[in-house]
């Protein structure tokens, strides 16, 4: 809707704001919609803090979930607890239809890299299991967190770059501008996905002769290698799931700034911040596959909502 007002134009394109010329103004008199839109949002948020912290205090509380994996799903949750915190409350409070900010773009990174150094941790358990443990130990996973969150940071500052130089020479260095457009999704989404992709397929392939070699074998001593094996399996299955959600929620927005950026083209307010909404939305996610998949993280979140990790020391229980 577009109304006329003393020679300045009023866009209404979201349910609790108008854009008056360039500026986002906060309607006075809230309508329902908008009332609606902000306890939805705000639920979520909520949803998103809470799960993530409860995978964060289980993994940093209890013994039995100090591994190299898990200190990889750490980050992850931290990445995803940093959404719900920081640019939740920014996104509520701002519409959505414009840029995204440094710390989306930050975030937003470091999940799909975090996924990244995942899949590499679960191609080294799956096919490469006699090494597993000297090739991924907590020095390198170490390594591998602050490589993945160093690189998000430095991404989402040639955005905010980008951007701040646009705005002093306009024109002039709308090359430059592209180019940081371009090979920011490419470096921080495509190229990332293409190689947890490839690694994923590789797995699936290795786990699937695995299986047929567990079938051939009856002998006893085997029985542990093969259970073992199993495991493995179960823990790359889910970790693919995980991905298989980020995926699911970020591609939409990525080839949709990928279209607008290459066609040309203006992608309505309303599908924009829809598609954004249902990005973010990603971080709320995690902490249910892990406890759908996993029994010691359920057994984990009891013992925290529970309180029980108040009232003595759980920290060796031995989950199930």
């Amino acid at each position: 809707m577009e109304t006329q007002s003393t020679g300045s134009i009023v866009y209404d394109m979201h349910p609790c704001y108008k854009i008056y010329n360039v500026s986002y103004i906060l309607i006075s008199t809230p309508s329902a919609v908008c009332v609606l839109f902000y306890v939805f949002l705000g639920s979520l948020s909520v949803v998103t803090v809470c799960g993530n912290l409860l995978v964060i205090i289980s993994i940093i509380y209890f013994k039995q979930l100090h591994t190299p994996t898990n200190s990889l799903i750490l980050s992850l949750a931290v990445a995803d607890l940093l959404v719900g915190v920081l640019v939740f409350p920014s996104s509520m409070a701002f519409s959505l239809s414009s840029s995204r900010s440094s710390f989306d773009v930050t975030l937003s990174t470091a999940s799909i890299l975090n996924l990244c150094c995942i899949s590499i941790d679960r191609y080294y358990a799956v096919c490469h299991p006699l090494t597993y443990r000297t090739k991924m130990n907590f020095h390198v996973v170490v390594i591998m967190i602050l490589v993945s969150w160093t690189v998000s940071v430095l991404v989402a500052a040639g955005f905010l770059v980008a951007g701040l130089h646009y705005e002093k020479c306009e024109a002039a260095c709308l090359k430059d501008v592209l180019l940081a457009n371009i090979l920011g999704p490419i470096f921080s989404f495509y190229l990332p996905v293409i190689i947890m992709l490839c690694i994923y397929l590789k797995i699936f392939l290795v786990a699937q002769r695995q299986a047929r070699s567990i079938r051939n074998i009856t002998c006893q001593s085997t029985k542990s290698g093969a259970t073992v094996s199993r495991m493995e399996r179960k823990a790359t299955k889910t970790l693919a799931t995980v991905l298989g959600g980020f995926l699911m929620c970020w591609t939409p927005i990525f080839l949709c700034f990928s279209f607008q950026l290459l066609n040309n083209v203006s992608v309505p307010a309303a599908v924009y911040e829809t598609l954004n909404w249902f990005a973010l939305s990603n971080s709320m996610l995690n902490p249910f596959i892990y406890a759908f998949f996993y029994s010691w993280f359920r057994a984990a979140f009891k013992i925290i909502v529970s309180g029980k990790i108040f009232q003595g020391d759980f920290a060796n229980t031995k989950l199930s």
